[in-house]
């Protein structure tokens, strides 16, 4: 049952598992929290095969191995084989930096589904610039080849923001290059890291609207050879995205220390308690603890969202985004043109500065 008790609660499709927030980049607009969990803090592979099977129980069908850097945990193959024995759907998130073709070998041989590889532009010193990393984009475009050489499923991660936005048929080109099979044009959401270097990532409205027309072209142009997926930039939206398709609805994310999320940002909501997989079963995360059941349905929607149409569609919007620009979780959140603090974003919006990225770092 929900939070209120009136409807079944739904099962979880998806789990992002964070094997570990050790990563080679410092992407400044990732959504890893500023406090990194330390290497000695990281769940063994014999708790993340427990909570495998028990995310498999509980509804799950496809599971995202992410970072972090994957990779840098050394049995990372032992973890993926683990997944696979759970019956499910797994994907690697990487950075392309780390992982070499016997070790993707191994990953493949061990049950690997699909690769994610993120691109942080079409040139190279851009792209390296951005990541933080000097050769970064070479050994992406070389991973990429060896996971097509294995017929391994590839998507390209591209994340948008004012250094790249302009280069997007650039991106979807080097992705039909690469062998991909699907390109996520991924415009920066700020939270993490991307909150902090805000007015050195945000676009401008101008730039957003050419790449949105920019995407919908490309996407008649090149239908049946890729999918293209599109996130709009927050900022400069009408309506907000659903919360992770509802908070405690579709999905969930276990942190390198076990700490169970209803989505990636969650901890940067103060006063919520987060269950460990080291004390509860997965099942019992779900269903029970009180940061699952925090913002669960709509009863805790203001106005105007309780009497709005797209109170089911979009339940209000981010609560971490909310909690972020106007400091209540509960709050409208302020992407929506209806907001009380809608003013807020188109103010943030247009702030821009050309500064140094404060980079991602242990």
């Amino acid at each position: 049952m929900s939070s209120s008790g009136t409807t079944a609660l739904p099962r979880p499709l998806g789990l992002l598992a964070e094997l570990t927030h050790r990563c080679p980049l410092g992407c400044p607009y990732c959504s890893n929290p500023l406090a990194l969990d330390p290497r000695h803090d990281e769940l063994d592979a014999a708790t993340w095969a427990r909570v495998f099977k028990e995310a498999a129980a509980l509804g799950v069908l496809q599971v995202h191995l992410s970072g972090g850097e994957p990779a840098s945990r050394r049995d990372v193959v032992e973890i993926m084989a683990s997944a696979h024995a759970a019956g499910l759907y797994t994907n690697l998130i990487t950075s392309g930096v780390g992982v070499t073709k016997e070790r993707l070998a191994a990953l493949a041989d061990a049950g690997l589904d699909h690769v994610q590889v993120s691109i942080q532009d079409s040139e190279e010193r851009s792209a390296d610039h951005i990541a933080g990393y000097e050769g970064a984009f070479a050994r992406k475009r070389a991973l990429a080849a060896d996971v097509v050489a294995l017929k391994i499923p590839l998507t390209i991660n591209a994340v948008i923001h004012r250094a790249n936005i302009a280069r997007v048929e650039d991106l979807v080109t080097m992705a039909l290059d690469m062998g991909a099979s699907r390109v996520e044009i991924a415009h920066v959401q700020y939270y993490g890291w991307a909150l902090q270097n805000r007015a050195a990532l945000m676009p401008t409205r101008e730039q957003v609207d050419a790449a949105v027309g920019a995407v919908e072209a490309l996407r008649k142009r090149h239908h049946g050879r890729i999918v293209i997926d599109a996130v709009v930039p927050d900022y400069h939206a009408r309506f907000p995205k659903p919360c992770v398709g509802g908070w405690g609805r579709r999905s969930l994310n276990v942190t390198p220390a076990g700490k169970v999320l209803p989505c990636h940002a969650a901890e940067s909501i103060p006063d919520l308690e987060f269950w460990s997989v080291k004390d509860h079963s997965l099942a019992d995360i779900w269903i029970s603890s009180p940061a699952f059941n925090a913002f669960r349905g709509t009863d805790f929607l203001p106005a105007p969202c309780q009497t709005c149409e797209r109170r089911e569609i979009d339940f209000g919007g981010c609560r971490c985004q909310a909690f972020a620009l106007t400091g209540d979780a509960r709050a409208t959140d302020p992407v929506c043109q209806l907001s009380p603090h809608h003013d807020r974003v188109a103010e943030l919006a247009a702030q821009h500065e050309d500064r140094s990225y404060s980079y991602r770092r242990m």
